[in-house]
């Protein structure tokens, strides 16, 4: 029999990594958010249905939820990050979430550089990012078209662990000497990490897991309309 508290907790460590509001998990998960909270608050049993939601919609490790072993993100990811479009004068707003005029994959600037203060230009208001921490960056290259065009923008969450990765998703990596937007696939090697890209033309990229500095979850694409 699996222990309520201990897979709330587990649930929680999910929302916390990912940058999921309550609600934002509920409409991933399409569970009334009144019914998950009574969940994550304990006055309602964790049910098999809930679990297999959390499995088949994040990709969530089942044995992990149950009983801590394994890993969290054991299978791969069903869904990517929601896209929004944007017109190429896009307009700053005093509140929301910080747009920084940096080019994500350009340099090898350490973490703290990139999100210094003295970059922010303004913000853009998305309800699902209010305050999940994230930020809003630029990316250069064509090695994730069409997903992500050179010139988008994309809101990314720092993570405070590079040890559990969501299968399948999209990151920014930070390595010692540059930094990547790509998928993060899972190797054979369990020392080993495989960075896809979504253009073709590009090869796939093995690299340690001990070599990944830093993890950034792309939660959002922003793509901008540079038609006329």
């Amino acid at each position: 029999m699996h222990n309520d508290h201990d897979i709330i907790a587990r649930i929680k460590y999910i929302m916390s990594e990912l940058g999921y509001k309550q609600n934002t998990l509920a409409k991933k998960l399409g569970v009334d958010n009144s019914n998950l909270s009574k969940y994550l608050n304990g006055h309602l049993s964790i049910s098999d249905a809930l679990l297999n939601r959390l499995v088949v919609n994040l990709g969530v490790s089942k044995e992990w939820l149950l009983t801590g072993g394994d890993v969290p993100y054991a299978k791969q990811a069903a869904a990517g990050p929601p896209t929004i479009v944007a017109p190429q004068g896009i307009e700053y707003s005093l509140e929301g979430t910080p747009v920084y005029d940096i080019d994500v994959t350009a340099g090898n600037a350490p973490r703290a550089q990139l999100f210094a203060d003295e970059h922010i230009v303004g913000s853009i208001n998305l309800p699902d990012l209010a305050g999940t921490g994230s930020r809003i960056v630029r990316v250069s290259g064509d090695s994730m078209t069409p997903v992500i065009r050179n010139g988008d923008m994309i809101a990314v969450r720092e993570l405070s662990s590079t040890r559990y990765i969501v299968w399948g998703q999209i990151y920014v990596i930070l390595l010692d000497d540059y930094r990547l937007v790509k998928y993060i696939r899972k190797n054979p090697d369990a020392q080993l990490v495989t960075l896809h890209s979504e253009n073709p033309n590009y090869d796939d990229i093995d690299v340690r897991r001990d070599d990944i500095r830093d993890l950034m979850y792309v939660q959002s694409i922003i793509h901008i309309d540079n038609r006329n």
